[in-house]
């Protein structure tokens, strides 16, 4: 079917196997596990001879379906579901990585990904460098000879500094490491890492996949020896995705184009307004000509994305007034929504990093982040003027 159809019947299509009674939507499957005609068969399933539903915590067909159907948008011969974005990221390093192992990442990454990576792996014997700005050199610098992956978000959180992929594809490739690509900003719909070089794509399903607010889920897809990696790990330690789960965000993927399309239309309409603010000091967009990386942004993604930050002028009193004096605005850190969310990185989504990893990310006491949802511009737009404009 991949072969086929386009992106948005993919989105759609894929992956559905109906039932006796012949259901149209995806049936949801909630049973913790599965019952086999014989012990021959019971013991063939759980030693992986023969193919089929043997329990819950690694196999469920609702999780199936929402699998292959990430798998087909991202170009994956696998995926693996996972139960939040950040056991997702887990998931890929405790699979692939193991004590002794050097890791390269960006410093631009969310706040509990710089802690997973800075703080709890490390406990494990995993060393990572972190590299500040976006330069492939800068990542090449940083190899080692024990370097087994490269780690990347882009666009980045909060600031969405965009990372050339193919360009540092060639870099871990050269190193002899994986390159990972956290997609959760963009999705298959605005962005195919893999198809650009990346050996593995991470997602947080919470954001866009879902995009509605109402579950946390995770993924990773990439190559079948990849995902099968993932999921014996999974399958042993657990942190997999419920059934429910998997169906809601199966749902949300239907419409994962449409609302791409206008909340990225939504997203660079606010951005040129917000340049425009007399009390707008600068404004991240990968949509805007002023952001840095937009010739970059313009080739590897359909468009800016939903994701717009921007500096006060001021500090923290400042980027609070704006964010005390929205009525529509979300006062929440989760973005993916349909419903516009503000959020104060600083003290929110990276408050446990340090004041000093802050600093070389970016990230100031006067920086707010926008995920552009689905309600008219013009009502966010004054939304925002009231704080900026002190009303």
């Amino acid at each position: 079917m991949t072969d086929k159809y386009r992106p948005e019947t993919l989105a759609v299509r894929t992956g559905q196997e109906r039932s006796q009674f012949g259901e149209h939507a995806e049936a949801l499957y909630l049973t913790s596990s599965f019952v086999f005609d014989s012990a021959a068969q019971a013991a063939a399933r759980f030693a992986g001879t023969e193919e089929g539903m043997v329990y819950a915590r690694f196999s469920n067909p609702t999780v199936n379906v929402m699998q292959e159907r990430l798998a087909a948008l991202e170009g994956a011969e696998g995926c693996i579901a996972t139960a939040s974005g950040m056991s997702a990221v887990l998931a890929t390093v405790m699979a692939l990585l193991k004590a002794g192992d050097h890791v390269v990442a960006s410093r631009s990454l969310f706040g509990a990904t710089q802690q997973l990576f800075g703080n709890i792996f490390s406990r494990f014997g995993i060393e990572t460098t972190f590299v500040s700005g976006t330069r492939p050199d800068s990542f090449g610098a940083a190899m080692k000879s024990n370097t087994k992956l490269v780690f990347i978000e882009t666009p980045s959180n909060p600031l969405t500094e965009v990372f050339d992929i193919a360009a540092l594809a060639q870099v871990a490739r050269g190193g002899g490491a994986l390159l990972a690509v956290d997609n959760c900003f963009c999705t298959p719909a605005l962005q195919r890492p893999l198809a650009l070089g990346a050996d593995i794509v991470i997602h947080s399903a919470t954001k866009y996949l879902d995009g509605q607010g109402r579950v946390l889920g995770g993924a990773v897809c990439g190559a079948k020896t990849i995902a099968d990696e993932v999921f014996k790990f999974l399958r042993t330690a657990g942190p997999t995705l419920s059934p429910f789960n998997a169906w809601v965000i199966l749902k949300g993927m239907e419409t994962l184009n449409i609302r791409m399309q206008a909340q990225s239309s939504a997203a660079l309409d606010l951005a040129r307004r917000l340049e425009a603010y007399p009390k707008v000091e600068r404004v991240y967009y990968p949509g805007l000509p002023s952001h840095p990386q937009h010739e970059l942004a313009m080739r590897q993604q359909r468009s800016g994305g939903a994701i717009v930050s921007f500096e006060v002028k001021g500090g923290r009193a400042e980027a609070w007034r704006v964010v005390d004096n929205c009525r529509l605005l979300s006062i929440t850190a989760n973005l993916g929504d349909t419903k516009t969310t503000i959020t104060h990185p600083a003290s929110t989504t990276h408050g446990r990093i340090s004041a000093e990893a802050r600093m070389e990310s970016g990230i100031g006491e006067n920086l707010l982040r926008i995920a552009v949802g689905l309600e008219a511009v013009d009502d966010i737009d004054a939304d925002l003027r009231r704080g900026l404009e002190g009303r």
